[in-house]
């Protein structure tokens, strides 16, 4: 558990009792009013607001134009105060945009972009890139925006359109430092075309999986959206070789519980490209994507379905052929991998459980003792619905599983293992005459 940081509120003096006076008798030998500045009564306050918003700014980042705002405060200059002001959140901007780096930026912005462009950037140009590199969200945006607007036209950078009180000013040093001083700290960027160069190469080793991995986590939330989305596509893609798609597994795989509903949706939207244009090796490869990330459940129930139906068919046709007992293990495993990702679609049920019944009480010549611990899971599993179609698969001589039942005695010693594993709260009223029939009769 992390401690929570308290910040010290830094401890300014006193003013002055020198200063108020002073603005006075300044004004009275120039001969103009003393109304044309800041009154006493405003600059008290601001200067006793003030520690509360240094308080937010790290150490660090309270140089010297916090130093001269500070100044400008105490003699009641605010407009002179936001211009230091502005211009420290504009340094901290640009700083960010250094460490985020700025060869990724150049990529992003898909042109040249080196020191001296980011020197050049008018301020309405610079928080539009920290908009788009994510270093300000939309709400920062938004009110550094009107701190802009205010800066030029209330400040003393150009001539003035009027003047600001001490709230006015109070607000525009908040949104300064809660949107660009308050933390100094800044996301980098990842070197797109180093990425996919590395995804699309060789397999990865643990320590170069674990340096991704580290990059991915340090940049933010667009960009890593972003680089998922082109992981995903790298997958699905058919000219891909399998190292790079196990690359695109171990990336995914290992920020699968960090995405957002945001990258999820957007993978959601990739996959569903595939469907609308009718690419079936992309969309096939796409769906083994969901599968192995355990993203199941976010595709419809009709995806679903095409999932759960040929894993099921595959396990009975392997069930069915020479040499089962060996080669059910893995077809069981992926089935119970399956099942772990959510509710089994309504419209495979019946398939899945007669299968699953029927491998787990064997045939006439034993069952696959290797695949037990796997059907036993799933059986545990079971929902009610599932628990229903069970029994009257069982009851039914129409259904394989009922003629095994009738015609197989140790396949009837094997299903009493089945039935004890389905805890009888589960059992629907519906069968549960039937239930209470097996464990009778067959006991």
């Amino acid at each position: 558990m992390n401690d929570l940081v308290k910040k010290e509120e830094p401890i300014l003096p006193a003013l002055p009792t020198t200063v108020l006076p002073a603005i006075t008798e300044l004004t009275y030998s120039l001969g103009i009013p003393r109304e044309v500045l800041a009154s006493a009564e405003e600059i008290e306050y601001a200067w006793r607001d003030l520690p509360r918003e240094l308080r937010e700014i790290p150490p660090e980042l309270r140089g010297e134009l916090v130093a001269r705002m500070c100044v400008a405060v105490s003699t009641g200059l605010f407009d002179g105060a936001m211009n230091y002001a502005w211009n420290a959140a504009v340094l901290q901007l640009r700083q960010k945009i250094r460490n985020f780096g700025l060869p990724v930026v150049a990529q992003i912005q898909q042109r040249d972009f080196e020191e001296k462009h980011l020197l050049e950037l008018q301020d309405s140009q610079l928080l539009e890139l920290c908009l788009k590199l994510n270093i300000v969200d939309e709400d920062g945006y938004f009110f550094l925006d009107q701190c802009r607007d205010v800066r030029n036209n209330f400040s003393a950078a150009h001539p003035t359109l009027g003047t600001v009180n001490d709230r006015e000013f109070t607000t525009f040093l908040n949104r300064c430092v809660r949107y660009a001083l308050a933390d100094s700290s800044s996301p980098k960027g990842v070197d797109i075309g180093a990425f996919i160069s590395a995804v699309k190469g060789p397999r990865f080793n643990d320590h170069q999986g674990q340096i991704w991995l580290q990059r991915l986590s340090e940049t933010h939330d667009a960009q890593r959206q972003m680089l998922i989305s082109m992981v995903h596509g790298i997958y699905c893609d058919p000219a891909t070789a399998e190292p790079a798609r196990l690359n695109s597994i171990d990336i995914c795989g290992s920020l699968r519980d960090h995405l957002t509903s945001s990258m999820r949706s957007e993978l959601i939207n990739n996959h569903s490209e595939y469907v609308a244009k009718g690419i079936e090796d992309r969309h096939t490869a796409s769906l083994q994507f969901f599968e192995k990330l355990g993203f199941l459940s976010l595709l419809n129930e009709s995806e679903q379905h095409v999932v759960f139906s040929r894993a099921t068919e595959r396990l009975w046709n392997v069930h069915n052929g020479m040499n089962n007992f060996y080669n059910e293990p893995p077809f069981a495993e992926r089935l119970l991998e399956l099942s772990q990702q959510g509710a089994i679609p309504e419209t495979v049920q019946d398939q899945f459980v007669q299968v699953v019944a029927c491998c787990r009480a064997g045939n006439g010549y034993g069952v696959s003792n290797a695949a037990i611990s796997s059907y036993d899971q799933i059986i545990r599993s079971f929902s009610p619905r599932e628990i229903a179609t069970l029994i009257r698969a069982a009851s039914s001589k129409d259904t394989v599983l009922g003629r095994r039942l009738a015609d197989v005695s140790n396949c009837r010693k094997r299903f009493i293992d089945v039935i004890s594993l389905i805890d009888i709260a589960s059992v629907p009223s519906g069968v549960k005459a039937d239930y209470d029939k097996f464990i009778k009769y067959y006991s």
